[in-house]
């Protein structure tokens, strides 16, 4: 079973058909929508300010989601992918968003619709990514437009991560 603490008596909101890795971490202020995966490793601290995730969301490995206290909550929305140790800080992730493998969005970072923030990328603080691009670098700029088969893997990645998901339930017997 995942650690999953309260913090100053606030529980964190867990939806139904989650799956969350035994040794990830869910602690305070945080609400995760339906049929979201947290996998192994990874930290969703809503300890010094509110963290809220909408549904068929993954946050993948050595993930990290916080925020700051008093000056920046994190929202995720719907259908994002949170790459193997990225660090998610603070900001806004608005549906259909991939951040890449390693990287860090900052705080007070708004990342619109469709877009991928790339492996390694450094999203600084109150940077603004558009809708529909790819974002590479550090610091982070945007790349170029994404292409019909980007947008395809947006759709198709969070529906995959709830198949993984599914590979962790014990077959009744």
């Amino acid at each position: 079973m995942a650690l999953i603490l309260s913090v100053k008596n606030v529980f964190p909101e867990i939806g139904t058909n989650c799956f969350l890795a035994e040794n990830s971490t869910i602690v305070g202020d945080v609400v995760i929508g339906n049929n979201c995966s947290v996998w192994f490793n990874a930290v969703i601290r809503g300890d010094v300010n509110y963290i809220r995730i909408g549904d068929n969301t993954n946050i993948q490995d050595g993930a990290i989601i916080h925020c700051t206290y008093q000056k920046a909550a994190t929202e995720i929305g719907n259908d994002v992918s949170i790459g193997h140790n990225a660090l998610v800080h603070g900001c806004t992730l608005y549906d259909h968003v991939l951040i890449g493998m390693g990287a860090i969005v900052m705080d007070h970072v708004i990342v619109n619709e469709y877009c991928i923030i790339a492996a390694g990328a450094i999203v600084l603080e109150n940077t603004v990514c558009e809708a529909g691009h790819l974002y590479a670098g550090i610091p982070a700029r945007k790349i170029k437009p994404l292409t019909e088969q980007q947008i395809d893997m947006l759709n198709k990645l969070p529906e995959n991560y709830k198949l993984y998901s599914t590979w962790f339930i014990p077959d009744p017997e």
